[in-house]
């Protein structure tokens, strides 16, 4: 089977790529959507950029401001010289929500996205409408996965092969044929960037069972995000069981589970159709189906 082009999805879109500084972090970021409709801000995991929510920009921005962003040290986005923990990539998100002068924000991460949206949302609850939380199993994430990523990113960076690329994001899908060849083209363009195999070292020293642990959020803290919430799972997440997106559901005092069939890592690329169905019902305040 052949998936269609990641840039197919943007034919006719009227979206756009900026920079803004925030925080002093200069910022990479793809919009759609009109000025003065509610800001959604996607956030990308871990070795990740902006191109992961190209399937999504369409069908949000026709309700909301939509942005998706390269957090610092990832994609085109500025990488300085010193390890990215969740307190830098939180003042990081800060800092572009200032930038675009939104006070408010319904925040959707994926992976490392999701781990640092919940540290947004409960330093700053002030900013937060709504939370989306997808595959985000942050210290629920095994020994072996974690290895995995590292090992495979490290890979791919080291050399951003055809083979190796391809081999990493095919560990994010399901089925391997989802991933297209322009989407390994842009992410061998942001790989091959001087400065990334310095700049993938910092991202990654998030992907060790310590920091994991150094940086999880206690049973009260997730008691204490009060902010409705969409705990989004899949039934073939290569991190984390499904087992694990219930408990985190439980752990949220307002929050709704669902499960994506036969998805891996990058449910909002997979099956952008059910994901987009489901992401928008949640942010207009339906119960998703």
């Amino acid at each position: 089977m052949t998936e269609k082009s990641i840039w197919d999805d943007l034919q006719g879109v009227a979206f756009r790529q900026g920079y803004v500084d925030a925080g002093g972090i200069r910022t990479r970021f793809l919009q759609s959507g009109r000025e003065g409709a509610p800001v959604l801000l996607f956030l990308h995991g871990s070795g990740g950029h902006a191109e992961a929510y190209t399937r999504n920009l369409a069908a949000h921005g026709e309700h909301f401001n939509t942005f998706a962003i390269d957090l610092m040290g990832h994609g085109y986005s500025d990488k300085p010289d010193y390890d990215y923990t969740i307190p830098l990539y939180v003042k990081h998100v800060i800092g572009f929500l200032d930038a675009i002068g939104a006070k408010t924000v319904s925040l959707s991460g994926e992976s490392l996205g999701g781990w640092v949206s919940s540290h947004v949302a409960l330093a700053h609850p002030e900013r937060i409408e709504r939370l989306v939380l997808n595959t985000a199993g942050a210290d629920k994430v095994g020994p072996a996965a974690l290895q995995t990523i590292r090992e495979m990113t490290t890979a791919a960076v080291n050399d951003p092969s055809s083979e190796r690329l391809r081999a990493r994001l095919e560990w994010l899908m399901h089925h391997n044929w989802k991933v297209t060849d322009d989407l390994v083209a842009s992410r061998r363009r942001i790989y091959e960037q001087a400065g990334m195999q310095q700049a993938i070292a910092h991202v990654l020293s998030m992907a060790t069972p310590e920091a994991r642990k150094f940086y999880a959020l206690t049973d009260e803290q997730w008691a204490q995000i009060k902010h409705p919430t969409l705990v989004l799972w899949t039934d073939n997440d290569p991190t984390a069981t499904v087992a694990v997106g219930e408990d985190l559901h439980s752990k949220l005092p307002n929050s709704q589970f669902v499960v994506m069939k036969d998805c891996g890592h990058w449910p909002q690329f997979e099956d952008a159709e059910t994901f987009n169905r489901i992401h928008i019902e949640f942010l207009l305040g339906k119960r998703p189906r």
